[in-house]
């Protein structure tokens, strides 16, 4: 059999909930993305954490939360310990996700599923890997090779290849094949054939998408329309994701057309994540890359976008036109939710959704047609203790210290009681135990004489002691030529240290929070959260338009159809989405489509049959290799037999082998080949898709339509009479290809 797979999902299947997907490959078990939702919903961790102890291996897809916003949560909560894989930007922006919604949360309510020291604890187990990048899993996952690579969806997001025995498992959720301002689209059609192929169904009934030029002008045209009206904008959004991209059409069309209209970016992180973003050109689009190589400008230093960390500051801006991109893009917490409740009244003003809000919140209500004409909300705000309230807090803090202070000083006589090996009878301490005498002899006599006057306070020396003394530790050094011998382990300054040291300072690169957040942080003010039921009427226009940045239906049918893997499990989407894709796959893509259930383990094993063979010292020593560029290459005629120790083995032939046909190696462009003809003086051109050469010999390239999802198997057809021509065509083509 083939390598064994087993795919058990844990939350996100049948519906749009979070993403977590338990993937096991010959027993080494995966948790493939950590999410949780906005609303931090404790119920849709159940499953995990019946599994949390078994992982060995977490990989994170996407910055977000719903991709891994429960990590924080698990490590503590959950018993969750394994060792975690993500991109640099996921890493580091999904640390700015998990910081603005815990600040968030925290100034409308006592939130404690978790802390940001353990938002950092759980972000220093990743470790960070560039695209394409292999990395060999040791110990139990020995032989299993992880990769990540484009997904086209937010900045670093990945689509996972996993490889055992040359078997590749490929997790790609939430992929865009599009090419846009700052991402490049996914790499996931150039896998072609892997074992399996686990993808999602969000996108399946959504119908063709219009072009992004025609979608960016309908999104601009929305916002000036608003703005000559004197409105204002509010576009509720993610903290480091999708955003990015909205930033860059508003600072690219206002510097096109010199607009002065203010536009503000608020969240409590937004500096740092503009600082990032600068870092990571590599990481983005081709487009952004060169502009930088060649005229070293940076597309996210932005001139018309004001980075703001805390609502006062806006509120501190004149009344007018604005702008405003506020986290959430749920509207459930946040700035956007409190800017939302003070201009929702104003039909002059506008909400843009820029993306489908999460099930059961403020912004999915919204997104209803027709949309509610008034909501309820909360509204909540962190206010300082005073008079009674805060007299009886530092009553009850005066308690807990004095009650920390008293566990303290037990626990240090314990260890005082255990070190010295005595029992001590409990007693006042200022009374000196008269039942122990002093030795009377003349050799005690000058041990203790002078210590005899000194008041012991609580402390009886034990009788094979000379006298009371402070512990001494004889520490000897070992000394070479040149002096002490030193470690220099001792005088490194780990990552991690370093990562602690700038955890909260200003939001320059290497800093993890802007200076305002980290204010919020120190400030140690009493406080306590009011709350209070209100109505909103919704007077505002309000408008959705899809920039969500993952592909729509048409297309991702069109992958799968490429791609073509020998089994396809489909996850996350509501229940007729899921249902529509399998039934399109089960007749396009391949026969074996699965849907798991909530907690259905599902057997996805290869039919395939691997075996790890080895080459025997007597088979390598008659292969003739040859060289093809960088490489080189050999046929290899062999019978499978057994080594002394009953390994396999591959052995020379027992009978001579058999002739082989020219194999041509390699491939080339029609192009190029155009050119190469026409340098040796043969008139051609392209006509139908196909290249004229001369005046009877026709050259074209075809797909090999036997092979299902094979788009990078393709013949080269040559046609014509045959005559000098033809023949001296032929040879040409030949000679742009490696004989074997």
């Amino acid at each position: 059999m083939g390598t064994s797979v087993q795919v058990k999902p844990l939350c996100g299947v049948y519906n749009e909930n979070p993403l977590s997907y338990l993937v096991s490959i010959d027993g080494f078990n995966f948790l493939i993305d950590c999410g949780w939702n906005d609303h931090f919903d404790t119920s849709l961790l159940e499953r995990l954490y019946r599994v949390a102890s078994t992982v060995d291996a977490v990989l994170l897809s996407h910055p977000d939360t719903l991709h891994l916003g429960a990590l924080p949560y698990a490590m503590k909560q959950l018993g969750l310990s394994a060792p975690v894989f993500a991109t640099e930007p996921v890493y580091r922006l999904g640390l700015l996700t998990m910081y603005d919604h815990y600040l968030s949360r925290k100034q409308v309510s006592e939130f404690d599923l978790f802390t940001l020291d353990d938002i950092d604890l759980a972000f220093q187990n990743i470790t960070r890997l560039t695209y394409s990048q292999n990395y060999y899993m040791s110990g139990k996952g020995e032989g299993i090779v992880i990769a990540p690579h484009a997904a086209g969806h937010l900045l670093g997001g990945t689509v996972w290849k996993v490889t055992k025995d040359g078997e590749d498992v490929i997790y790609a959720v939430d992929f865009n094949h599009r090419k846009e301002r700052h991402l490049n689209g996914t790499v996931l059609e150039s896998f072609v054939r892997p074992a399996v192929l686990i993808t999602d169904a969000y996108n399946a009934l959504l119908s063709n998408q219009p072009p992004r030029r025609q979608r960016d002008q309908q999104f601009l045209d929305a916002i000036m329309k608003t703005l000559r009206a004197d409105g204002k904008i509010l576009v509720p959004v993610d903290t480091a994701g999708r955003v990015l991209e909205l930033l860059l059409i508003l600072e690219q069309y206002w510097e096109q057309h010199q607009l002065t209209y203010p536009i503000f970016f608020l969240t409590y992180v937004s500096s740092s994540t503009i600082d990032y973003a600068k870092s990571f050109l590599e990481w983005m689009s081709d487009s952004i890359a060169k502009s930088f190589e060649h005229t070293r400008d940076n597309a996210f230093f932005m001139k018309h976008v004001t980075l703001l960390i805390n609502k006062s500051e806006l509120e501190n801006i004149p009344d007018g036109p604005k702008i405003v991109l506020a986290s959430m893009a749920s509207l459930e917490v946040g700035f956007s939710h409190d800017i939302f409740v003070e201009w929702a009244a104003d039909s002059k003003n506008l909400v843009l959704f820029t993306e489908r809000g999460q099930f059961a919140t403020l912004a999915r209500m919204l997104q209803s047609d027709p949309p509610p004409k008034a909501v309820k909300v909360t509204m909540s705000k962190r206010i300082p203790l005073v008079g009674e309230e805060l007299a009886a807090y530092e009553e009850e803090q005066n308690r807990k210290r004095k009650e920390e202070a008293l566990k303290a000083t037990l626990i240090k006589e314990e260890e005082a009681k255990a070190s010295l090996g005595v029992e001590l009878v409990p007693a006042d301490p200022m009374i000196i135990d008269a039942s122990i005498k002093p030795p009377s002899s003349n050799a005690a006599g000058l041990q203790h004489g002078a210590f005899r006057d000194v008041f012991i306070d609580g402390f009886v020396s034990p009788p094979s002691s000379a006298g009371p003394m402070f512990p001494f530790y004889d520490s000897s050094s070992e000394w070479d030529d040149f002096g002490e011998v030193i470690n220099p382990d001792d005088y490194m300054i780990k990552d991690e240290d370093m990562d602690q040291a700038s955890m909260r300072i200003d939001g320059d690169l290497n800093g993890k929070l802007d200076e305002g957040s980290a204010g919020l942080i120190l400030d140690t003010t009493p406080s306590k959260v009011v709350s209070s039921e209100q109505t909103v009427y919704v007077k505002c226009s309000l408008v959705y338009m899809d920039f969500e940045g993952r592909s729509d239906g048409g297309s991702i049918k069109k992958i799968l159809g490429h791609v073509a893997p020998l089994k396809l499990v489909l996850v996350h989407g509501s229940a007729e989405a899921t249902e529509h894709l399998r039934q399109h796959c089960l007749k396009n893509v391949c026969p074996y489509v699965y849907a798991p259930q909530l907690e259905e383990s599902i057997d996805v094993t290869s039919d395939l049959c691997a075996y790890k063979v080895q080459l025997s010292e007597k088979l390598m020593s008659n292969i003739l290799f040859k060289k093809l560029g960088d490489y080189e290459i050999a046929w290899v005629d062999a019978e499978v037999g057994k080594t002394e120790s009953g390994t396999l083995s591959l052995l020379p032939l027992s009978t001579p082998p058999p002739p082989h046909k020219t194999v041509l190696v390699g491939d080339i462009k029609m192009a190029d080949f155009k050119q190469f003809l026409a340098s040796k003086g043969i008139q051609v051109e392209f006509a139908g898709g196909a290249l004229r050469c001369g005046e009877y010999v026709t050259l074209r390239k075809v797909g090999d339509s036997s092979q299902k999802g094979g788009g990078n198997i393709q013949h080269i057809i040559l046609e014509g009479p045959l005559s000098d021509e033809y023949y001296k065509i032929r040879d040409h083509l030949y000679s742009q290809f490696y004989s074997l």
